[in-house]
């Protein structure tokens, strides 16, 4: 069962976000801020991280590219969900090396196609 961090500080955004990835059959774990979130992901190895961009301490780019960094997080997966949905946004989370950039707000059926998608492309 694959497994999902979702970081954002936001405590409504990450409920939903984890009542909706629990009822797909995914493992949740949460972080509330990009140290909570470089903890986790030093401690667990997550498949995918759902990445807020503007967090209290350290931003979500930060945390994407610290994850990059990362030879053995290598294959971890990271959607940034943000509400900061400038092209020069867009462009500076795929810079720090996310596989997906999705503004907010976002349709949860849409994000649940996405993340789908990724997951499957995981060697077996």
């Amino acid at each position: 069962m694959p497994a999902i961090l979702i970081v954002d500080d936001e405590p409504n955004i990450v409920m939903s976000l984890e009542f909706l990835m629990r009822k797909n059959g995914y493992q949740v774990g949460i972080a509330r801020n990009g140290s909570e979130a470089l903890a986790a992901v030093a401690q667990t190895p997550y498949d995918l991280v759902l990445l807020d961009v503007m967090m209290p301490d350290v931003d979500g780019y930060q945390v994407c590219r610290t994850i990059r960094e990362n030879a053995s997080r290598a294959a971890t997966k990271v959607i940034f969900l943000s509400a900061k949905s400038q092209p020069t946004d867009v462009q500076q989370g795929y810079a720090a090396g996310a596989d997906l950039y999705i503004p907010k707000p976002f349709s949860t059926r849409q994000l649940m196609e996405k993340v789908r998608e990724l997951l499957a492309k995981e060697p077996c």
